[in-house]
């Protein structure tokens, strides 16, 4: 056997598919004139997206290893490695596509270069970008600091400032490297029999860097070969800046540390390491705050300036004293009636992006009615008066949508009252597949696609047609195009931010790096509304108001519950966020939307929980308690 390609799978089931079929569709003539042989292995760490069965179906020739936990990604890979036989083993990430010609250049370069232990090459996203871990040095103090740091960023063709990306050296030329990116990792059957396989004491990160450097260890040198391409999607699980990915990197980055580093630099190297990633993620965090409170607080500050302004304005119009209304109307009735103004727009939306004028009116309207009502219930003595609390809401609304101008002239992203119009969907392919997957678009409601029937005059002014068009999406048919052409125009096309996409020949589905359009699945920013911020408070709001109700009615409906024991422990996680009373796909509930009708076909289940996540409805929320109201 030539080659073994050993792929981690977990929830990706059309990356995987897609990887696949590159795979399979791959050259097997090698420089020397002999065949590639190739096998395939799929460790699935426990999915539940029925990957083992497509894989199965589809790639009856995979060697499938089916995980019955999620055991993570060091130990899955070396389950399928201590039984791969090929001569060149290759860790390969299921959300990548390599070229067609990416394993015999890759094989043809290790055997023309004895002293290659392992090699990896020049990667792409989903828009074409070269991503800079195709290459990495080793993570030294200093080169660790200055990447985390962001220097590496601001200094990217440094030796010294971008030494953990190498990137000194040409993103395009062939180089001796020192650590390998675990998406695309080619090794030799000898490498692996002399270092062994993956440290498994990494959880997510490092695996990578460990073994890379392991194989520098043994006396072999590692290589990147630029020569061919893969893209890589590039999915990742954590947001760097947030408290879990600084713990999980830290982690790993500490485990290195005590492999390959001693005595005074090890405890040195820990201390600027430490500094620097939560240094970075604080700043991420205060600026993720920052951002939240800045709009808030603007509009709360010429708010109660607006209100004052009116006050005395509305004194001289009157030929009230300067002492008719008294300090506390400043310091706490006024902030209590933008508060509320502010509140019911929040509740209504009018603090989600993109902006939407007509949340922000209707929620401020009904603050205004709210706020009358409760002035009509006040003692003479506190109604201080109710044209101020209407000018001064009116003063609210509009210096509200004032700011929210402001911020879109500046292109500040989110901001502008007038909603952009959303740029077409460009389908390259010929008649009958750009037809193909233009009906697939409409049937999920993406009606707005403009159709373009490939050949080479058109493939030549693909890029003037896109910046004229303004395309923000591009599928490839993968009928009509090979994935090779695919990647090289993806490659050469200087499209910055336009979203590339590919429309597989075989099966109803679209695949690009941050969504999947098919039969089954759908864009979630567009029709999954539960993940919208609009239906995320009103969910939370019905979870905290119902527990809260629940905890108040329990000395009566406690004694009616068939599970006593799990009644007040439900009532107080759902309180506090753990779960929700009714709940869906990655979100822990009591319920599930299932619950409404006996014993349903899992046919039936999976249709049931589409459809409450994409129409969903409080009123839902409360047939489904109610109906299970003994059974908390």
């Amino acid at each position: 056997m030539t080659l073994s390609v050993v792929i981690v799978n977990y929830n990706v089931k059309y990356f995987l598919k897609q990887c696949l079929a590159s795979v399979y569709h791959s050259e097997r003539r090698l420089a020397d004139g002999s065949e590639l042989a190739l096998e395939v292995w799929v460790v699935d760490n426990d999915s539940v997206d029925d990957s083992v069965a497509m894989v199965r179906r589809d790639f009856p020739a995979v060697h499938v290893v089916e995980n019955h936990d999620n055991v993570g990604f060091a130990k899955a890979n070396n389950q399928a490695l201590a039984r791969a036989t090929g001569e060149c083993l290759l860790l390969l990430n299921p959300d990548t596509v390599v070229e067609r010609d990416t394993f015999v250049r890759c094989v043809d370069f290790m055997q023309s270069h004895p002293d290659c232990g392992g090699l990896c090459v020049k990667m792409i996203d989903g828009k074409g970008n070269y991503l800079r871990e195709s290459k990495r040095g080793f993570p030294s103090p200093a080169a660790s600091f200055y990447k985390i740091a962001g220097l590496a960023r601001l200094f990217p063709r440094s030796h010294r400032f971008a030494a953990y990306y190498m990137g000194h050296l040409a993103d395009d030329e062939v180089n001796e490297i020192e650590i390998m990116p675990g998406a695309f990792l080619m090794f030799r059957q000898e490498v692996y029999r002399q270092i062994g396989g993956l440290d498994e004491s990494y959880f997510m990160y490092g695996e990578d860097i460990d073994f890379s450097w392991r194989i520098r260890l043994a006396g072999w040198k590692n290589y990147y070969l630029p020569t061919t391409r893969i893209i890589h999607y590039k999915g990742e699980s954590t947001r760097k800046g947030s408290m879990n990915y600084v713990y999980t990197f830290y982690n790993a980055m500490s485990i290195f540390v005590e492999r390959y580093f001693t005595g005074r630099n090890a405890r040195m190297f820990n201390l600027l390491l430490h500094g620097a990633i939560w240094l970075r993620a604080g700043m991420a965090w205060i600026r993720r705050i920052a951002a939240r409170v800045a709009v808030p607080l603007l509009d709360f500050g010429v708010a109660y300036g607006g209100f004052a302004l009116l006050k005395g304005v509305w004194q001289n119009v009157k030929g009230f004293g300067s002492d008719y209304y008294p300090p506390e109307y400043l310091s706490l009735v006024v902030p209590l009636y933008i508060l509320i103004l502010m509140g019911s727009s929040w509740l209504h939306g009018g603090y989600d992006r993109p902006v939407r004028t007509g949340r922000i009116v209707r929620g401020m309207g009904i603050g205004l009615l709210l706020l009358l009502a409760f002035y009509s219930l006040l003692d003479e003595s506190q109604r201080y008066s109710r044209m101020l609390l209407i000018m001064g809401s009116l003063w609210t609304l509009a210096s509200t949508l004032i700011i929210r101008w402001l911020l879109g002239l500046c292109n500040v992203k989110g901001y502008a009252l007038r909603a952009r119009k959303r740029g077409s969907t460009l389908i390259v392919g010929s008649a009958d597949e750009t037809a193909r997957v233009h009906g697939l678009y409409s049937a999920m409601g993406q009606p707005d696609t403009r159709l373009l029937a490939t050949d080479d005059s058109e493939c030549r002014h693909l890029q003037d047609m896109i910046r004229i068009e303004h395309i923000e999406e591009v599928v490839f048919c993968g009928k009509d195009l090979s994935l090779q052409q695919i990647i090289e125009l993806m490659a050469h096309l200087k499209t910055t931010g336009v979203e590339y996409k590919i429309a597989p020949s075989e099966g109803d589905y679209i695949i690009g790096s941050e969504s999947i359009l098919s039969s089954d699945d759908v864009y979630v920013a567009d029709l999954d509304t539960i993940s919208t911020d609009t239906s995320r408070r009103t969910k939370r709001m019905f979870d905290a108001g119902t527990s809260f109700l629940l905890l108040l009615l329990s000395p009566l409906l406690f004694w009616f519950q068939r599970r006593k024991r799990a009644y007040f422990a439900d009532c107080f996680q759902v309180l506090v966020g753990r779960k929700t009373w009714v709940g869906y796909t990655g979100r822990p509930g009591v319920f599930l939307p299932t619950d409404m009708l006996r014993q349903p076909t899992p046919e039936v289940k999976q249709r049931l929980m589409l459809r409450y996540m994409r129409h969903y409805r409080t009123a839902t929320d409360w047939k489904i308690l109610i109906n299970n109201w003994n059974n908390i």
